[in-house]
């Protein structure tokens, strides 16, 4: 298996604070503990309460900022898993619509509510980003030059309490993978907060 090489991980989280911010939108849906969708949200992320923008940050930047290859790991898709029916085209399809397509979010969720098993209310945001990823020379310093946009989803998984307040995420994943500073859209990377009882249905029925 590929290992995530944490100074990657890093540099993308250095993209996730209130002054360098890397996200344009946030979408996501509100599960019972059966799986039924009790509301669903889509906005443009700078027009959320600065509060708002802080708390979302804090949530997405817990999977890559997570401990690398433990807590965060790396999933290939094979090309059997790449072809048409199958999540890698939803996940495709929700990173090249920037999150704009509705009827694509609610599929997603009505997929998720299917197969995702608490036992309490939780919900499920996504955000999605882009960074101008800058060359390295070789002294490692930047050259504020670039020959890629990564372009990418942070999906979390958090349960309820109260009126809809998120707690801190149980699972989520990042896509496509960032590996060797570029976009892998031929790998994903799976964070689980507890390592040893993981929701193994993301990676089993869900995102395979």
């Amino acid at each position: 298996m590929y290992t995530i090489n944490r100074d990657d991980m890093l540099e993308l989280t250095r993209r996730m604070t209130p002054r360098r911010n890397c996200f344009s939108r946030i979408a996501g849906a509100y599960f019972d503990e059966e799986g039924f969708i009790d509301g669903t949200f889509n906005r443009h992320f700078l027009k959320l309460s600065q509060k708002d923008i802080e708390t979302n940050l804090q949530l997405a930047k817990t999977v890559p900022f997570s401990e690398t290859n433990k807590n965060l790991k790396y999933y290939p898709f094979s090309r059997e898993d790449e072809k048409a029916g199958h999540t890698w085209q939803m996940l495709m399809g929700l990173k090249d619509c920037e999150l704009k397509n509705d009827a694509l979010l609610e599929l997603f969720y009505e997929f998720i509510g299917e197969k995702y098993r608490t036992d309490q209310p939780y919900g499920v945001r996504i955000l999605y980003g882009s960074y101008d990823i800058p060359l390295k020379a070789k002294d490692k310093e930047s050259l504020w030059e670039s020959e890629e946009v990564y372009k990418f989803i942070i999906c979390t998984f958090c349960p309820l309490h109260g009126d809809y307040e998120a707690g801190a995420p149980e699972c989520g994943f990042l896509f496509p993978a960032f590996t060797d500073r570029s976009a892998d859209i031929h790998g994903i990377m799976v964070y689980q907060a507890d390592e040893k009882h993981p929701h193994e249905e993301l990676v089993r029925d869900i995102l395979f």
